[in-house]
Formats: C-alpha cells, sequence, structure tokens
C-alpha cells in the first residue's frame, strides 16, 4: 500500500497530541480517525487524568468519531495513532470495523518505555488455565440464559 502526504500529515497530527498530552499529566499516545480525508475524531491517553485504564487514545477516538457519526460502525474511516495498539484498542478497532489502521512506533518500541503490551498479547495465545491472572469458569443453569434471552429477541441490533 503506498503512503500518500495526507497520511504524514494525519500521522503528524497524532503524534502532535501524544507529545503535548504528556505535559497535560497524559500518557504518550495519541489517535486520529478520518473519514473523506477529514480529522472527524481526535484522542489522547487519558488512563491517569480519568482514573480510567480503558481510556486509550484509539477508544477515546473510537468514541468521539462514533458520537459525531451517531453510529457504532466506523466503516469508510482511518484511524492514525502514535503507537501500534495494546490488544484492548485492537479489540476497540475491530468491533468499530474501521477500514485501515496506521501506526507510528510499535509494541517493542512501548515496551522499552514500560508499556508492555506484548505481556497481553502473549497472555491471549495461551489456554485461559494458563494465563497469569486467573480465569476460571463457573458453569450454572443459567449460563447461557442470557444468550438464549438475545436468540429468541425479535428486536435486537446485531453487531
Amino acid at each position: 500500500m503506498q503512503i500518500n502526504q495526507n497520511h504524514h500529515l494525519f500521522m503528524a497530527k497524532a503524534i502532535e497530541l501524544a507529545v503535548s498530552n504528556i505535559s497535560q499529566g497524559g500518557g504518550p499516545f495519541g489517535a486520529v480517525i478520518v473519514k473523506d480525508n477529514e480529522i472527524i475524531a481526535e484522542g489522547s491517553n487519558q488512563v491517569t487524568n480519568h482514573n480510567d485504564p480503558t481510556a486509550h487514545a484509539e477508544v477515546q477516538a473510537i468514541r468521539q468519531a462514533c458520537e459525531k457519526l451517531s453510529t457504532f460502525e466506523l466503516n469508510g474511516c482511518t484511524l492514525y495513532t502514535s503507537c501500534e495498539p495494546c490488544p484492548m484498542c485492537l479489540g476497540a478497532i475491530y468491533w468499530a470495523r474501521i477500514d485501515a489502521v496506521y501506526y507510528g512506533a510499535n509494541r517493542k518500541d512501548a515496551a522499552k518505555i514500560n508499556f508492555d503490551d506484548d505481556l497481553i498479547y502473549q497472555e491471549i495465545e495461551l489456554l485461559p488455565s494458563a494465563r497469569k491472572l486467573p480465569f476460571i469458569t463457573i458453569p450454572t443453569n443459567d449460563s447461557l440464559l442470557p444468550f438464549e434471552t438475545w436468540e429468541k429477541y425479535t428486536k435486537k441490533t446485531h453487531y
């Protein structure tokens, strides 16, 4: 895929957000979402500012874009982020159905400054019983009740 000049401008904006966010008490991550060659949403890491471990730059931008477009699907949008997304953000990107992601630094670069997303990537590949954090299933007679109810519900919005 050829990277044109606009890609560099959008990436520069994501990096600018990341750098300026540091002096505001946030983490060194920034992201923008583009639709029709226009930035429609911006996000910077607000984990420490909001006491919210999900307030990553990509998630913040996704939330803003979805609100602006009044939709939970961001088809036709591109995400530019200052660093390769962590597993949580990667999941959010897929759920939002973003068309493409461009990133600057990678997860190894982030690990060098103690943002070790690579550990989570490794944990995902393991069986739940082999993970460092205990994941224990508690089967009950009603474990599948939410899914059975969903399956029968006629007014659901598929996503």
